[in-house]
């Protein structure tokens, strides 16, 4: 396999892959990922979640060398229904398709919950600045930005707003998200979205230990 580039945000890179996993925090739930991180960026992974209804929700991820996402698949499922929601990038952007059986609205409603949107997104033109991708309740996709950003090792105080391909969980609708990432020293991440703000807790390969009000990891090896 090849190496990746030599640069702060890619640091005590594996070339055999990795078991994560994350407790949640703010729900009962969990999230398992395997990643290979030896050439670029591949994950899949499970979540598992009972808010705002009970649902699994399963990822592949990857992203290129340059730390660039490159493609997301997203299922997600529970009594009654599923959803699916696939985001491709290539030279004019990106491509975003769906499918869905089964009616989400009704077991939301029969768990006193609102509707959820539609999977997807209609102006794929929101994304054009995209270069990572996020997904709700997990707590591997803040480490794409950060490792692409290279903010593990950054001098502290850099700060980097971008533009991020949000997928939402359980609904798999797609919205053009503003986050700000800062560098606050070793092992320490902020990260904002909107009103919400949190503290990260980072290894060397950025990846994310400690999400205060989310997640939290054990260290599997």
């Amino acid at each position: 396999m090849h190496a990746l580039p030599t640069t702060p945000g890619w640091r005590n890179v594996r070339t055999m892959p990795r078991s994560l996993f994350w407790s949640r925090t703010d729900t009962a739930g969990a999230e398992h990922a395997v990643l290979d991180d030896g050439s670029g960026f591949a994950a899949h992974g499970t979540q598992l979640a009972v808010d705002p209804i009970p649902y699994t929700c399963r990822y592949r991820v990857v992203a290129g060398a340059d730390g660039v996402t490159v493609s997301l698949a997203v299922e997600a499922e529970g009594a009654g229904w599923s959803r699916t929601v696939r985001l491709e990038r290539g030279a004019d952007g990106w491509r975003v398709t769906t499918g869905e059986q089964g009616d989400l609205d009704a077991a939301l409603r029969a768990a006193g919950q609102p509707p959820a949107g539609l999977p997807g997104i209609e102006e794929t033109d929101r994304l054009h600045d995209a270069l990572d991708v996020d997904l709700g309740g997990s707590a591997l996709f803040n480490s794409l930005p950060i490792r692409r950003l290279g903010l593990a090792g950054a001098t502290s105080s850099t700060e980097h707003r971008i533009t991020v391909a949000w997928v939402l969980v359980p609904s798999l609708e797609v919205v053009a998200g503003e986050q700000v990432y800062t560098a606050l020293g070793p092992g320490r991440v902020g990260f904002t979205s909107d009103t919400f703000r949190a503290e990260l807790e980072v290894d060397g390969a950025g990846l994310v230990r400690h999400y205060p009000g989310v997640a939290d990891r054990a260290d599997l090896g």
